[in-house]
């Protein structure tokens, strides 16, 4: 299986498209450096204690409070206190190997006796906003690497479950107890199976660098800031996904390029040649064939092969997913076999959804119906080995008698909702007059010599028809700028926007 990577970007937005075999399998969208994105740790400020959920709600800069839980206090947030207190003076160094650290806190205690409001406090970003609700944090700081995870003030080492092999277990423990710093616990992660000394050391040391940034920048403020950021989404997206299979990643962004280059070739020697620049005058997503995808894949309805589909539901409780036959035969004789046909396609395709939207929270996902209880049973089977392939927690239960399935899918950022519905152009009037109007205003106020008008298709058509005379050519004589148009496949009739050379939006 081919594994490609596909990443558009700007100033203030990075767009990741996972492909296999060329079938798009994940998308993420990042916004600028002001979003609060998972890893990224923050100075806050316990603004009030809610006793009666033993939690506290901590400013953190956002709009909205951000939610901390006493569990999520950590066991050792006394030594992380202590720790604030003496680097805010400027006593303490990031060397923390002979730092005194305090007494665990009890396990059900009570947040009070640990915090007090207007204290401050290093949290960690574990979950980003979503719809009303703030942050979700945690006060037990840890830094993520490709192989390992460094926790500060625990001395224990721990490896993923997902490493089953006891000897390979043993062998890794072995290994970072040799080679990490007094003061630290480890957490082994699965991609470290089957690694040298040399891979985990080296992944180690580059973490202890990154604790020294973040030590640096805990500064005495009187209001919330960030002091460490968690890399670029798109390099951390690549450090828990980069694998033997990846064949190719493309950047349209010169300076994403450049830090994506950089730091897979730290990662792994040799495998930054695979990373290539793209700067041909198709947007790159329409050039990968991502756009198209998209629209394929993010509406009401998902076709899959055989005339089956699935209707994509979504509720402020749960997501549901119905899956239907389409017009395949539905003859007494063989009703059951094409129910275990279609149900084992929709199960692939529903895990791919799942991953692909970032879908979170409870699904219901409604099969059609099976008498047999081995029919149903291997359909669960399909759906669980199709999940080990998303990395985020998940449980899922078996199929009941009346065809539901249960699952759960750990919810750590937004849902990925992207409009695909098309408006009818018959039922439009005089929206394109007043759409191409409202461009051209934007386009008469603008700095730029040289300006990229992205439309829907049937837009792009009205824009450049006509040989010697044409709108494009119009607005180019009136405005004195070079005006390029170019034509999206995943825009909506009416969408459109302005950007510069550099792919920048203005």
């Amino acid at each position: 299986m081919k594994t490609e990577l596909v990443i558009s970007a700007s100033s203030d937005r990075a767009d990741i498209a996972l492909l296999e075999d060329g079938r798009l399998q994940e998308l993420i969208k990042e916004k600028g450096d002001d979003s609060f994105s998972v890893g990224d740790v923050y100075l806050g400020t316990v603004k009030k204690l809610a006793t009666g959920l033993n939690a506290a709600f901590v400013d953190v800069g956002y709009e909205k409070d951000a939610f901390l839980h006493y569990h999520d206090l950590g066991p050792q947030i006394n030594s992380w206190q202590s720790y604030l207190r003496k680097t805010l003076k400027g006593k303490q160094q990031a060397n923390i190997s002979n730092f005194q650290t305090s007494s665990n806190i009890e396990k059900e205690g009570n947040i009070g006796d640990v915090l007090k409001q207007g204290d401050q406090i290093l949290v960690q970003i574990t979950k980003e906003p979503i719809s009303t609700k703030g942050p979700r944090i945690t006060a037990e700081l840890s830094i993520a690497g490709r192989f390992v995870v460094l926790v500060p003030f625990s001395n224990r080492v721990s490896v993923s479950q997902k490493i089953r092999e006891r000897e390979e277990k043993d062998r890794l423990k072995k290994l970072v107890r040799g080679i990490k710093p007094k003061g630290f616990g480890v957490i082994i992660r699965t991609v470290a199976k089957g690694q040298t000394a040399e891979d985990l050391q080296a992944d180690l040391d580059s973490l202890i660098r990154k604790w020294k940034t973040l030590h640096r920048g805990v500064k005495r403020t009187n209001k919330p800031v960030r002091i460490f950021r968690e890399m670029n989404r798109a390099s951390a997206f690549l450090r828990d996904v980069f694998n033997d299979n990846f064949t190719g990643i493309t950047i349209d962004h010169q300076e994403l390029f450049d830090e994506v280059k950089e730091y897979l070739e730290a990662i792994k020697p040799g495998a930054s040649k695979m990373v290539k620049y793209y700067n041909g005058q198709m947007p790159l997503f329409q050039f990968a064939n991502v756009d198209r995808q998209i629209k394929g894949a993010f509406g009401r309805s998902v076709s899959m092969p055989k005339g089956a589909y699935l209707i994509i539901e979504h509720t402020e409780a749960m997501h549901v997913v119905d899956v239907n036959s389409g017009n395949r035969t539905n003859t007494a004789e063989n009703q059951e076999a094409n129910a275990l046909q279609v149900n084992l396609l929709a199960a692939e395709e529903v895990a791919r959804q799942l991953r692909l939207r970032d879908m979170g929270g409870i699904v219901v996902v409604d099969f059609i119906d099976m008498n047999s209880a081995e029919n149903r049973r291997a359909v669960y089977e399909k759906m669980r080995d199709e999940m080990k392939r998303d990395r985020a927690r998940h449980k899922i239960l078996p199929i009941s008698r009346f065809g539901l399935m249960e699952l759960t899918r750990q919810r750590v950022r937004p849902e990925t909702n992207i409009t695909t519905r098309e408006e009818n152009p018959d039922n439009l009037v005089e929206a394109p007059i007043q759409l191409i109007d409202t461009i051209a205003s934007k386009i008469s106020g603008k700095k730029q010599k040289e300006i990229f008008v992205h439309v829907h298709p049937f837009i792009e058509a009205y824009l450049t028809k006509g040989i010697l005379k044409s709108v494009k050519k119009d607005w180019q004589k009136r405005f004195k700028k070079k005006i390029v148009v170019v034509p999206r496949d995943a825009f909506t009739m009416l969408e459109w926007k302005l950007l510069d050379k550099d792919n920048n939006r203005i």
